[in-house]
């Protein structure tokens, strides 16, 4: 579905990513890991558009997007589930949901997939009048993860979807991240919660300082030393 092909990234005079080349098959769980200021968030910031490629190429569904609004991106089925929700606090939740599906592909389908999210969040039915800004912090994230997905994705991108989250909410988070994939969508995920993201994922890539450093199954790495000694504490 997604080839990222050399691709490479920097800040002002700042290189971020050096020539950063991995592939997303269709309906799979792929993972990107790495420490803090690895580069994992640059890359799907890359990806949705919110940031220029110095170089390299970005090719989703066999068309090069490298060149692409960000608006363009969505419409083509690519969703950034950011870091930090980033909702609207004095919106209602349902209203914060209703904005997910401003693409002319999904506004036809506003009422279906507002069903389909309530069935995927229950606890979202019963605070869809409730200002976001009120809700506890796993039903922001459940908010935002489902404004995402309000777009009709094919490809949906979560940036540490469990960062700031108590353990049993980071549970139930990777649950519902299983649910969507279970549902058709491919997902791409950027996590610092390695145990977990390990054991869902069917491709993972190691990030470390800008560079892919390991690839593998989630089953495969975690049995490798360095993941177990960097990134588990075993």
């Amino acid at each position: 579905m997604l080839r990222v092909e050399s691709l490479s990234v920097s800040y002002d005079s700042i290189q971020i990513l050096w020539d950063i080349s991995f592939n997303v098959e269709e309906k799979s769980i792929t993972a990107i890991l790495g420490p803090n200021g690895a580069g994992k968030s640059t890359i799907l910031d890359t990806l949705a558009g919110l940031l220029e490629p110095s170089s390299g190429d970005i090719i989703f569904e066999e068309k090069n997007i490298s060149h692409y609004a960000p608006y363009q991106r969505v419409e083509a089925g690519i969703s950034l589930i950011p870091e930090g929700r980033r909702l609207f606090p004095y919106l209602t939740a349902q209203e914060n949901l209703e904005i997910g599906a401003y693409t002319q592909r999904a506004r036809a389908e506003t009422r279906k997939s507002l069903e389909w999210v309530y069935q995927l969040f229950p606890i979202l039915r019963e605070r869809r009048k409730q200002l976001a800004g009120t809700l506890s912090g796993g039903e922001q994230q459940m908010v935002a993860i489902a404004r995402g997905l309000m777009s009709k994705p094919k490809l949906l991108m979560l940036d540490e979807p469990s960062l700031g989250l108590s353990p049993l909410l980071i549970l139930q988070v990777f649950e519902l991240v299983k649910e969507i994939h279970d549902a058709g969508v491919t997902i791409l995920l950027v996590e610092q919660n390695v145990h977990h993201a390990l054991r869902i994922a069917d491709r993972v890539f190691v990030l470390e300082s800008g560079k892919i450093v390991m690839e593998g199954s989630g089953e495969e790495l975690s049995k490798e030393e360095h993941i177990k000694r960097a990134y588990l504490a075993l």
